[in-house]
């Protein structure tokens, strides 16, 4: 199991347009969330400007497939996205623990 992080690039206007999709959105993360893909997930704050999803897996394959299916992508509320394996090394979930 390896740790994925899909970083969403937000549009200027994603806190505007936003509430047409975000139903679609949720119902989306939360389907990943219950098929153990998706760990966690949300924007970053002041500016909104950048989102992160964490996700679990053998591959990147469940984050890319997650963006293809994403109403904000389709929509154009995400400018670019990007999915990099995140090498977690401390912590109970860490893909590859190192010890003190």
């Amino acid at each position: 199991m390896n740790h994925y992080i899909l970083t969403y690039h937000l549009s200027s206007d994603y806190l505007e347009r936003r509430p047409a999709w975000r139903a679609e959105h949720l119902a989306l993360a939360w389907r990943a969330v219950d098929s153990g893909e998706l760990l966690l997930g949300g924007a970053l704050d002041d500016p909104v400007d950048t989102a992160m999803l964490l996700f679990a897996g053998d591959g990147p394959a469940a984050a890319e497939a997650f963006a293809l299916a994403d109403p904000y992508v389709r929509e154009g509320l995400v400018e670019r996205w990007t999915v990099r394996r995140w090498n977690t090394v401390v912590g109970e979930a860490a893909a590859s623990p190192v010890p003190a």
